[in-house]
């Protein structure tokens, strides 16, 4: 169950850097501050310039603290799936206790032994799930604390990503005056917010259809079984009108906005608007139907690459269909040529929440929903991974309020996302209550310190 408090998230695309606050209470996400700014210092979703991509980022938590009426100093950042790998693990640890009652430090324990692994030194391990326990020969089990046991097993998935990857969004975070909570895959989270328990168990093939890459990710049996980047996307339709139309790049992504339309099955040959070309005094006039020649011929060519990903992972049977996400898929026909060209049912997933109803929102959503419905195993997951092994639960509380602050309107919608972005709202400021006291746990930091010992120190 999702945990009281406040939770940000963080998503550094291509195009926008989207930051999200929100609210949990009693497990239910309200969502008070959304601030967005134009990225600068990205190439098909890979930071190239770490100063501009801070000053954006800065930029963008200035306009989600001004609306939610709180300071921000700690972040969970999304990092794409760019060479992410997965290896399943397992470890196992005796119960030294004289209860021999599985405690919260002998999960950290048995987590840490899992991670007892060789990895290469250009790779970091970024998460790991845990799958199952097994306490004395009994498996299936989800949370062992509590239990009585002489041996404890875990096994689980460790996802490993590029150090480089992974040392430039810390790098960039830190820039802007932040610290880094929890790093979140993109893929991982967008599949538990995105899919339906029943789309995750049966499979299911999700395309996230971004402005600098696109992200091709199968989940079945509740878990990611591929996924697979390419760095083509949205910004490559901008260049292809901006290209063959002879217009500037500001001026393509306008008529990609406003007259789009990624099927030519569904445009008008007697529909028209002007173009400003340049080296011409006069305005040309272009047709809806030529425009989305254009546009298709790129959505194609995008679209035969997720079908070569997906047989490549032997991925392609699904039978929770194909589900789009992304600003690119929110492009009027996008659906239609997706399920005509990949011969599979696709359809277009729309976040509920409001204001926020554009599938470019999507990404940034689902990493605040990750981390406000975590559990108290995989909090204890993030504990190991980041050496704290003296865990104690605490009511984690990510924000500071602000006093005296004027709330302001939602954010306005980011380029290309004018079409789900109608619904404006305002919320009251939100002070954080302050955590009420929790009762001392004797001596639990001697404990660990002695359990532990030589083995980390």
């Amino acid at each position: 169950m999702a945990k009281s408090g406040l939770y940000t998230g963080v998503d550094i695309g291509t195009n926008t850097i989207k930051v999200l606050v929100a609210e949990y209470v009693s497990g239910e996400m309200n969502i008070i501050g959304v601030g967005n700014a134009k990225s600068d210092g990205l190439k098909n979703g890979i930071i190239v310039d770490i100063e501009k991509v801070a000053q954006a980022l800065r930029k963008a938590v200035n306009a989600a603290e001004e609306r939610a009426g709180i300071t921000i100093d700690r972040i969970n950042v999304s990092i794409p799936a760019n060479s992410l790998e997965m290896e399943p693990c397992q470890g196992m640890v005796p119960i030294v206790g004289e209860t021999k009652e599985i405690t919260d430090n002998d999960v950290l324990q048995v987590i840490q032994n899992a991670l007892m692994r060789g990895i290469v030194p250009e790779r970091e391990i970024i998460a790991v799930e845990t799958t199952e326990f097994t306490v004395d020969g009994f498996t299936g089990i989800s949370d062992p604390r509590g239990m009585f046991g002489v041996r404890l097993e875990m096994r689980g998935i460790v996802y490993t990503g590029p150090k480089t990857l992974v040392h430039n969004v810390r790098k960039v975070v830190e820039r802007a005056g932040l610290s880094v909570d929890n790093i979140v895959i993109a893929p991982l989270a967008m599949s538990q917010y995105v899919l339906s328990e029943g789309e995750r168990e049966f499979g299911t093939i999700m395309v996230d259809l971004g402005a600098g890459q696109t992200t091709v990710t199968a989940v079945k049996e509740q878990a990611l079984k591929f996924t697979h980047t390419s760095p083509e996307g949205g910004d490559y339709v901008t260049k292809d009108i901006s290209t063959v139309l002879n217009t500037s790049i500001s001026a393509a992504e306008d008529l990609k906005v406003n007259y789009g339309e990624a099927s030519t099955e569904r445009a008008s040959q007697d529909e028209y608007f002007l173009v400003d070309v340049v080296g011409k005094d006069e305005p040309e006039q272009v047709t809806e139907y030529y425009l989305s020649q254009i546009i298709e011929a790129r959505m194609t060519q995008i679209f035969d690459r997720v079908r070569q990903d997906l047989e490549r992972g032997r991925t392609f049977e699904a039978p929770g269909g194909l589900i789009l996400v992304g600003g690119t898929a929110a492009m009027p026909g996008v659906v239609d040529l997706a399920t005509r060209t990949l011969g599979i049912n696709a359809r277009l997933f729309v976040p509920g929440e409001m204001g926020l109803r554009n599938p470019a929102f999507a990404q940034v959503i689902s990493v605040v929903n990750y981390i406000g419905n975590r559990s108290d195993i995989d909090i204890l997951v993030s504990h190991a991974l980041s050496g704290d092994y003296a865990y104690t639960p605490v009511e984690e509380t990510y924000v500071a309020p602000v006093q005296n602050v004027t709330v302001q309107p939602a954010a306005p919608a980011v380029s290309g996302e004018s079409e789900f972005y109608t619904e404006q709202q305002t919320r009251p400021v939100v002070t954080p209550k302050a955590a009420e006291p929790e009762e001392e746990k004797e001596g639990i930091v001697d404990r660990v310190k002695n359990m532990f010992g030589n083995l980390f120190d």
